[in-house]
């Protein structure tokens, strides 16, 4: 090989300096795209490869119902209600800045989770977990639309969904893996000590690859919208985790009243910000369109039954059939094939051809598979159960076939709802959206099952879950009717089909 074509594959320290350049593609752009992945599988990998170390938690630490709860949800919770804030940073501050920042925070917080010496350590670290990666993930979008353009965009968002999905799926399989595995006698530690080698391998990468684009210091940070955010999250979480355990006193109720207040005041608040001149966390006319707003409806209530039943099966296979991590995470397996199918089917061509009826049959589906399950409970033999007694309902209802359906196309028809110059913000309100649904569907089905599993009626509970999952869907079911039939196309969800026309539009779509 010539010395020229050697000097070729590794950049000089100019090179990669070099402010970008919109004109010409710049020439390390496709490690731009591996490290923005690398941040987000090892944000859908702490999402889920915790769900399968309750006991471990439970015989290390002491960790109790609601403990477990606040480590898995905790996460959801505080990535959730950051998600938005961390786009605005980055269009004020820097996103290759922000994305330093929180990937090198989010790998500290994994080490400080790895090492907790109780549960009260462990879920502080985890709520600091999911803060560090709302930081971290807003800026993937903005990166790419900074070193992609054109075709080469969508090709990018092609590559990035499927594989996305695959990280969100061996979670558990791998946390199974490494806990049985107990390697170096870690037990659960290991899950969050993967990250290490995993994080500072992408910081080398993205300190070294990803160019410097300097941020709008002349964008304002609604730091009163964020807290409100924070605030009223955290009041309707707290008393739906701890609710159960202390036989829902008033405070509870209190909390969430006033977490509905407090909502109400961030969109009124959000309104007088835009019309003082200055820029809002969330876009205005957002909150005035009833096709997204219900949408978002749709969003918590899906994603809190699908979060929160995936969990409950998790649980149900480890603390009442007794499998192991290993064999837990196995059993999530018939999930990641009925959702692959369903997602291929709804995504390929489905979604298309019959328009937002794609997200009325996937429901019905669950609703059928529900009820297979239901049945299929009743009939378990504690003696020989195996994971295949009840692969049919789990693969059609959990988090199977009716939800990839719905998955695949569910964020394209809300979106189809909005402005082009409102998908920015309404994207990174989805996504927020989706992991605080997340959270509470922890809370509330966590709750739900440990409340008859104290009893030993571990089957009733998976029973009761499947109720308050089936109430989720026909409530989800009836939002869909409000959404637009037809969904906005997949480039056009990126800001690919056409370009901003105005500088701050060009920041509004670049803000999640």
């Amino acid at each position: 090989m010539e010395v020229s074509a050697v000097r070729d594959l590794f950049p000089t320290p100019d090179e990669t300096t070099e402010p970008y350049q919109p004109h010409e593609p710049y020439r390390w752009r496709w490690l731009i795209l591996a490290v923005m992945i690398v941040a987000e599988i090892m944000d859908l990998l702490d999402a889920s490869i915790v769900n399968v170390a309750g006991p471990d938690l439970e015989k290390s630490l002491g960790a109790g119902s609601v403990g477990l709860q606040w480590v898995i949800g905790g996460y959801a919770l505080t990535l959730g209600a950051g998600l938005v804030l961390g786009g605005r940073l980055g269009d004020r501050y820097g996103r290759r800045r922000m994305f330093l920042v929180g990937l090198a925070a989010f790998t500290a917080a994994s080490l400080l989770c790895a090492v907790a010496p109780n549960i009260e350590s462990l879920i502080a670290f985890r709520l600091l977990q999911g803060t560090a990666g709302a930081m971290l993930l807003p800026q993937g979008l903005g990166l790419l639309r900074e070193n992609f353009s054109g075709p080469e965009l969508t090709k990018v968002f092609a590559i990035f969904g499927p594989v996305l999905g695959l990280g969100g799926i061996i979670g558990p399989v791998l946390g199974g893996f490494l806990i049985e595995g107990d390697f170096f006698g870690l037990g659960w530690r290991s899950v969050f000590l993967i990250n290490l080698p995993i994080g500072i391998a992408a910081l080398i990468v993205a300190a070294k690859f990803v160019p410097e684009k300097a941020g709008d210091r002349t964008v304002r940070v609604d730091m009163t919208g964020a807290a409100l955010v924070v605030i009223s999250c955290a009041l309707l979480v707290l008393p739906l985790n701890q609710g159960q355990e202390e036989g829902w006193p008033l405070w509870t109720w209190l909390s969430m009243t006033a977490s509905v207040i407090g909502f109400a005041l961030f969109a009124l608040q959000q309104r007088r910000t835009a019309a003082a001149g200055r820029e809002p966390l969330v876009t205005p006319s957002l909150l005035r369109k009833p096709a997204f707003t219900v949408g978002l409806g749709g969003i918590a209530l899906f994603f809190g039954g699908l979060i929160g039943t995936q969990l409950v099966l998790t649980l149900f296979l480890q603390i009442g059939r007794h499998f192991t991590a290993g064999e837990a995470g196995l059993g999530n397996l018939p999930l990641a094939v009925g959702t692959a199918l369903g997602g291929a089917v709804s995504g390929a061509f489905l979604a298309d051809r019959i328009g937002r009826k794609v997200l009325q049959i996937g429901p019905l589906v669950q609703l059928a598979g529900a009820a297979v399950l239901w049945f299929e409970l009743d009939g378990l033999d504690a003696a020989s159960f195996s994971i295949w007694d009840i692969v049919p309902g789990v693969t059609v209802t959990v988090a199977g076939a009716g939800a990839g359906m719905v998955i695949a196309a569910l964020f394209s028809f809300i979106l189809a709802a909005v402005d082009d110059d409102e998908i920015g913000s309404a994207s990174g309100v989805l996504s927020a959206v989706q992991a605080v649904g997340g959270s509470i569907g922890v809370a509330v089905f966590g709750s739900v099952f440990f409340a008859q599993a104290k009893t030993g009626d571990f089957t009733g509970g998976f029973h009761r879950a499947l109720i308050v999952q089936a109430c989720l869907l026909v409530a989800f079911l009836a939002v869909t009717f409000l959404l637009p039939k037809k969904s906005r196309p997949d480039d056009e969800q990126h800001g690919v089909a056409a370009e901003p026309a105005t500088a701050s539009d060009a920041k509004q779509r670049l803000a999640v």
